[in-house]
C-alpha cells in the first residue's frame, strides 16, 4: 500500500471542495552599556529596526489564540513610534533570561509584561531621537519620533528609522525611559487587527503540528487508562511486522509533577502508519490504585460530607447568632464535574535528542517547564534544552504541562532521530489533566431588612497541589483565599474544607477555582435574594455596600461598576415575553472585575440564549478588538462548560472520547447578541483571559430560573453521561 503524506491543511482543502463545503523586576537586556556596533539597531530583547527600517518585535509570551503576540508587540510599537505596517513579530524562543518570565497562564502575561515591554519600546525610541538629534548637532528637545521617522522642529527636516539604525545602536541604553501619556496613544486602547489575521485566514500560519525538519519520525501513543498504573505486558509482534514501522517503545512513568503517566507508543515513517501499528498492540495494564475511581459516587460522597460540618479553616464573628436572630435561612450545595481543556490542537511536539544536544519544538505555555522536565529526565542543565515556542492551536491551561514533549525526548532517544508526537484526541481526552470536580454547601442567614448576616462556604475539591505532593487531600486556606476574602460584606463567616483525595491528574483550566467558586457566590446570591423576597441587583449591591473594609474597598467599588454596568446595558428589570428571564452574575478574578447579564428563553428543555451583556474592568485596555474577542470566547466556553461538558470516570478511565460525547458549543447555538463593555478607569492593565468565563454559568441559571422558577445547581445541565 502506497502512503501519501498530505498535509492537514490539504486534506482540509480536498475533503471540502469534494464536500462543497507584574514583574516590575524584569529587566531589558541590551548586552553592555550600548547597543553595540552593528547597521542593525538592537537595544534589548524585543526591538530590532534593520538599516531599511523593517522592525522585528519579538513577543516572549506564548501565543495561543489569545492574542498577546498581538497586544504586547503593539504596546512596544506605540512607545517606539513605529509604524504597524512595518512591524514583524516573532515569537520568541524560550529562554527567560533574555525575555523575562515566559510561562504564559494565570492571566498575567499582561500584568507581567505590559511595562517591562512598553519600556523597551520606549528606550529605542529615545535613543533613536538622541541619534537624529546627533546628527543634525541638535538640542534633542528639538527632535521627536513620529511614525517611524524623526523630525526636527527648527530645521524642518526628517530621518528615518533605518537611516538612524547605524548611529542609535552606538547609543548608550537609558536605564528607566519616560512612557506616553495616555493621551499619546497610537496603537494601546485601539481596535487593532491581529499581526497574523491573514495568514490565519489564508491558513500560513505556522503550528506546532506543522513542524517539519529533515530526518524527523512520527509517533502515536497509548497511555496507561488509569492514573498511576502501568504496563503489565504488551506483544509488538504483529505492529513491528508493518512497513515503515521504526520501533515500538514502552515509555515508563517518569516520576515528575508533568512527567509522562506511562504507555506503549510506535515510531514511524508517517503518522497515518505509527497509528495503524499502534492498534495492532496488544497491551496489558496494570490499573494501579485507583482503578475503582467513579465520578458519580465520588461526588455523591463529597455532597454527603460538606453537608455536615467539615475541616475548620476560617472563622470571623458568630455564625451561631447570626442563625439564630435571622429572619430568613437557607442553603444549598453545587456540584461540577471535572472538564478536559480539549484545545483543537492537541497535545504535539517535535523533539530531537543527540549526545551533546536537545532542540524542542513545541505547542507550549511554559518553555521554561519543558527545560526544567527534559534537564531532570536527560540529566543535562536545563538552559541545554533549546526550546522553539510554536505558536499553540488553543491550550486554555493543558499545554503548561509538558509530558507530552518528555514522551518525545524519550522516543528520540530511542530511535536516534528527531521524532514528532502527537496524541490523538482520543489520548488527550482519556489521560490529560482535568479540572476539578468541586462540591460547594453554603448556609446563609438573612435578617429583617435584607442584609447577610451569617454566611457558611463548605468546599470540597481534589487541589493542583495533589499534582506535586499527593498527600494533599484537603483544600487547604491558600486554595480557599477568594473564598475567605471574598469582598461581600459579612460580618460572620465560616469556612470549611472536605476530604477530598485525587484519583486523576489534576490540572490548571482557564479560570481554575474561580469557575466553582463563581458558580457558587452567584448562584447562592440569587437564591437567597429569592428567599428574601428581594430583587437580585438590590441584593447584590447591599452585599457589597456592607463591606466596610478599608483594605477591601477598591474591590468593593470596582464590583459595584461593574455591576451596575451590566444591569444598565443588559436592561435589568425589563418586561419580558413568557418563558424568558434574566440573569446577573458578578466576580473578581485574576485582578479583574467582570459582571454579565443572561437573557434567555426556555421552552420545555430547550435553553436558548437571546442576549448576553458583559460589564468588564481589567484596568487599561490593551487591544479593544482583541479584548472583545476574549469575552466573545469567554461567553462560547462558558456556555458549553453550563450545558454540556463533563469528563466522567468509571473503573478509573475516562468515559468519554472526542466530541460526540464531550460536546462544545456549536454555531447554531451561539447567543445572537453578545455585547462588551468596557469600564473606563485608570487602573493599572490586568489579565483578561482567565477572569470571563466565571460568571456566565451564574448569570445563565439564575436566568433560568426567573424564566421557570427551576433551580440548576449542578453542571452541566445537559450532561451526556450520569
Amino acid at each position: 500500500m502506497s502512503v501519501f503524506k498530505l498535509s492537514r491543511r490539504d486534506f482540509l482543502r480536498v475533503s471540502g471542495t469534494a464536500a462543497g463545503g507584574v514583574a516590575l523586576g524584569v529587566m531589558l537586556p541590551a548586552g553592555n552599556a550600548t547597543a553595540g556596533h552593528s547597521e542593525h539597531f538592537e537595544p534589548n530583547a524585543f526591538v530590532l529596526i534593520d538599516s531599511e527600517g523593517n522592525t522585528t518585535i519579538h513577543c516572549g509570551r506564548c501565543e495561543m489564540g489569545q492574542g498577546i503576540s498581538t497586544a504586547l508587540p503593539a504596546a512596544v510599537a506605540d512607545e517606539l513610534e513605529a509604524d504597524w505596517s512595518r512591524v514583524t513579530v516573532l515569537q520568541a524562543d524560550g529562554d527567560s533570561d533574555k525575555y523575562g518570565p515566559q510561562a504564559t497562564g494565570g492571566s498575567r502575561s499582561i500584568n507581567t509584561m505590559y511595562v517591562p515591554m512598553r519600556e523597551a519600546g520606549a528606550s529605542a525610541r529615545m535613543m533613536l531621537v538622541t541619534a537624529a538629534a546627533k546628527i543634525w548637532q541638535a538640542e534633542v528637545d528639538d527632535c521627536y519620533a513620529e511614525n517611524h521617522f524623526v523630525y526636527n522642529r527648527k530645521l524642518k527636516a526628517r530621518l528615518s528609522y533605518g537611516e538612524l539604525a547605524a548611529i542609535a545602536a552606538e547609543l548608550p541604553v537609558p536605564e528607566k525611559p519616560a512612557l506616553k501619556t495616555k493621551d499619546q496613544y497610537r496603537y494601546i486602547g485601539k481596535p487593532l487587527p491581529r499581526h497574523d489575521l491573514g495568514k490565519v485566514v489564508v491558513g500560513e500560519r505556522t503550528y506546532g503540528i506543522d513542524t517539519r525538519i529533515p530526518g524527523m519520525k512520527f509517533a502515536a501513543i497509548k497511555h496507561v487508562p488509569v492514573y498511576g498504573g502501568s504496563v503489565k505486558s504488551f506483544d509488538a509482534s504483529e505492529a513491528e511486522a508493518m512497513k515503515g514501522v521504526e520501533k515500538v517503545v514502552n515509555i515508563p512513568r517518569f516520576q515528575a509533577p508533568y512527567g509522562s503517566l506511562g504507555g506503549i507508543a510506535v515510531v514511524a515513517n508517517n503518522t497515518w502508519t505509527a497509528q495503524q501499528a499502534l492498534a495492532k498492540v496488544k497491551i496489558e495494564w496494570d490499573r494501579g490504585p485507583h482503578g475503582g475511581y467513579n465520578t458519580n459516587a465520588y461526588k455523591a460522597a463529597m455532597v454527603e460530607q460538606v453537608e455536615k460540618p467539615a475541616k475548620p479553616v476560617f472563622k470571623r464573628g458568630d455564625l451561631k447568632a447570626a442563625f439564630d436572630a435571622a429572619k430568613v435561612t437557607h442553603s444549598a450545595t453545587y456540584v461540577q464535574g471535572h472538564l478536559s481543556h480539549s484545545p483543537m490542537e492537541p497535545m504535539v511536539s517535535l523533539v530531537s535528542v543527540t549526545e551533546d544536544a536537545c532542540e524542542v519544538w513545541a505547542s507550549t505555555q511554559d518553555p521554561e517547564g519543558i527545560q526544567r522536565t527534559l534537564g531532570a529526565y536527560l540529566g543535562r542543565a536545563p538552559k541545554d534544552i533549546l526550546v522553539h515556542v510554536m505558536i499553540s492551536g488553543g491550550a486554555f491551561g493543558r499545554k503548561f504541562k509538558c509530558d507530552y514533549v518528555q514522551e518525545a525526548a524519550a522516543l528520540s532517544q530511542a530511535v536516534g532521530a528527531p521524532v514528532q508526537l502527537a496524541w490523538s484526541r482520543e489520548e488527550d481526552t482519556k489521560t490529560g489533566y482535568y479540572h476539578s470536580t468541586s462540591v460547594q454547601h453554603l448556609e446563609g442567614a438573612v435578617d429583617s431588612e435584607g442584609n447577610v448576616t451569617g454566611w457558611l462556604h463548605r468546599s470540597a475539591f481534589p487541589t493542583i497541589a495533589s499534582t506535586f505532593d499527593p498527600s494533599i487531600e484537603w483544600p487547604r486556606e491558600q486554595e480557599l483565599g477568594a473564598v475567605i476574602n471574598h469582598p461581600y460584606g459579612i460580618r460572620n463567616l465560616e469556612v470549611e474544607s472536605g476530604h477530598a483525595p485525587a484519583h486523576t491528574r489534576i490540572g490548571w483550566y482557564r479560570a481554575v477555582r474561580a469557575l466553582f467558586e463563581g458558580f457558587a457566590f452567584n448562584s447562592f446570591t440569587d437564591e437567597l435574594a429569592y428567599q428574601s423576597g428581594m430583587d437580585s441587583l438590590e441584593f447584590f449591591r447591599k452585599l457589597y455596600h456592607n463591606n466596610k473594609d478599608p483594605d477591601q474597598a477598591e474591590q468593593v467599588e470596582r464590583s459595584l461598576a461593574v455591576l451596575e454596568l451590566a444591569a444598565e446595558k443588559g436592561g435589568w428589570g425589563k418586561e419580558l415575553p413568557q418563558n424568558q428571564g434574566l440573569g446577573i452574575a458578578v466576580h473578581y478574578s485574576f485582578e479583574s472585575y467582570l459582571a454579565m447579564v443572561v437573557q434567555v428563553e426556555v421552552i420545555g428543555d430547550d435553553i436558548k440564549v437571546h442576549r448576553v451583556d458583559c460589564a468588564v474592568d481589567c484596568g487599561e485596555v490593551l487591544n479593544t478588538d482583541g479584548a472583545t474577542a476574549q469575552m466573545e470566547g469567554a461567553v462560547v466556553m462558558g456556555m458549553s462548560l453550563a450545558l454540556y461538558t463533563e469528563i466522567s470516570f468509571r473503573d478509573g478511565e475516562v468515559v468519554n472520547s472526542n466530541f460526540h460525547d464531550y460536546p462544545v458549543l456549536r454555531t447554531s447555538e451561539v447567543p445572537p447578541i453578545i455585547n462588551v463593555h468596557f469600564a473606563e478607569n485608570d487602573y493599572k492593565a490586568t489579565g483578561l483571559g482567565e477572569p470571563g468565563v466565571p460568571t456566565f454559568a451564574p448569570a445563565l441559571t439564575n436566568a433560568i430560573f426567573a424564566a421557570t422558577g427551576k433551580r440548576y445547581r449542578s453542571l452541566p445541565i445537559k450532561p451526556v453521561y450520569s
